[in-house]
């Protein structure tokens, strides 16, 4: 058992220089190696054929070399075991054996560090990741990737494409913000009978009147008539089963068959009328915002809001993502929840003004459903303008979120 205290572990400027020294003692024996082949080949193939090597560990043999980045060459190296096996291959296929003992002094040195400060390969990519914006792309999508399989098959159900996607509108008092959400769940399907899905709506940060959801034909939300887009979902059509808890509306899928055969399309809109206040006191720092929760495993998260021009003007959205496994989903005005971040590589893209600006290749007729629910609000689609968080894999049980600074109160004698 390995008893040493994480304080004891090496200082993160000295650990770095050691990093830089394995990746670079690495990088200039592994390239004299391949300098010293004979026929000097090119490409993973031929590289292959004279070691007598697969064209897979060639691949990432030239990668590693390409790269004058010691870390970069120490994420894209192949491990210590196969490079001994590249080692002891170009020994017999001619390199001097000087060459060879270099190479072998600078895999040992990777072998140590690996050992020593990550405990395997995986730890050190994780370690080193924070250096390489690229390299820490590509490992959190597999990490990610992972979770996803994991996930999926133990919840028995996930979706190719989670949409969440709100709207902001002002009220007919201008001091509230009508609000509709438009989720879909596209590709769902269950992977084993009987399994619940399961989603919901809510607000937060609001204090008084109780939430009053509609569909876009105004009926009530426990009147099922309206909420389901029809024409977007999958045929036969599936029900709904909606259940109102305070500030939160609950959503459960009746049952339905299970596997590919059984996949199916959910599109449906919630509307939300005088739903939060449009104007905060002057000076008061706090924000407006929109989230998205990972509550089904999904293949992709795409989550927009869509702001009228004259919502929250000069304002251009930050993006927080909160793990909710201990304390639910975060309000971004509770600094206490700041502990709950995930630092993920994900980002907004503005998208630009109108509902032309706004299609998505992962959602079939996307700005038809856009067109359809400001149709029927009669909205002016031209005069809303878009973000979007586009996530691979995104981790079940996060919470994605996106804040505004909203304007003060007219008149208010604070500015």
């Amino acid at each position: 058992m390995n008893t040493r205290s994480r304080t004891l572990s090496t200082p993160k400027g000295a650990l770095e220089a050691r990093i830089l020294r394995a990746g670079r003692a690495l990088s200039e024996a592994l390239a004299e190696l391949v300098a010293a082949i004979p026929g000097r080949p090119r490409g993973p193939g031929e590289l292959g054929e004279v070691l007598g090597i697969d064209k897979v560990l060639g691949s990432r043999l030239l990668k590693a070399t390409s790269h004058q980045d010691p870390i970069a060459v120490l994420q894209l190296a192949p491990g210590p075991n196969p490079l001994r096996r590249v080692a002891r291959a170009a020994a017999k296929s001619g390199v001097s054996e000087d060459v060879v003992a270099r190479v072998g002094r600078a895999i040992d040195e990777f072998d140590q560090l690996i050992r020593e400060e990550a405990g395997d390969r995986s730890g050190l990519q994780a370690m080193i990741s924070g250096w390489l914006p690229d390299a820490r792309r590509e490992f959190e999508l597999r990490r990610k990737q992972a979770v996803f399989r994991a996930m999926s098959q133990l919840k028995g159900a996930f979706a190719d494409v989670s949409l969440g996607t709100v709207l902001l509108h002002p009220s007919a008092d201008e001091t509230k913000l009508d609000i509709v959400w438009l989720f879909g769940l596209l590709g769902l399907q269950r992977l084993r009978p009987g399994v619940p899905v399961k989603f919901a709506s809510r607000r937060m940060d609001v204090d008084g009147d109780p939430r009053l959801p509609v569909t876009i034909a105004g009926l009530a939300v426990d009147d099922l008539r309206g909420l389901r887009l029809d024409e977007f979902c999958s045929t036969p059509t599936v029900g709904l089963e909606v259940y109102e808890i305070g500030e939160v509306v609950r959503y459960m899928l009746a049952e339905s068959g299970y596997g590919p055969s059984a996949s199916m399309d959910l599109v449906f809109a919630e509307v939300n009328l005088d739903e939060i206040d449009r104007y905060v006191p002057a000076k008061s720092g706090s924000k407006g915002y929109f989230f998205a929760e990972n509550t089904i495993c999904a293949k992709r998260l795409l989550f927009d809001v869509l702001v009228h021009e004259d919502v929250y003007p000069n304002s251009e959205p930050s993006l927080a993502i909160y793990d909710t496994v201990s304390e639910g989903v975060a309000s971004v005005n509770d600094r206490s929840r700041d502990f709950d971040r995930l630092d993920l590589q994900e980002s907004i893209q503005a998208l630009g003004t109108g509902i032309r600006r706004f299609r998505s290749a992962r959602v079939p007729r996307y700005t038809e459903m856009l067109d359809l629910i400001c149709e029927k609000l009669e909205w002016d689609g031209s005069l809303f303008r878009g973000y979007r968080c586009d996530v691979e894999y995104p981790l079940y049980g996060c919470q994605v979120l996106m804040a505004f600074d909203p304007p003060p109160s007219p008149g208010d004698s604070d500015q």
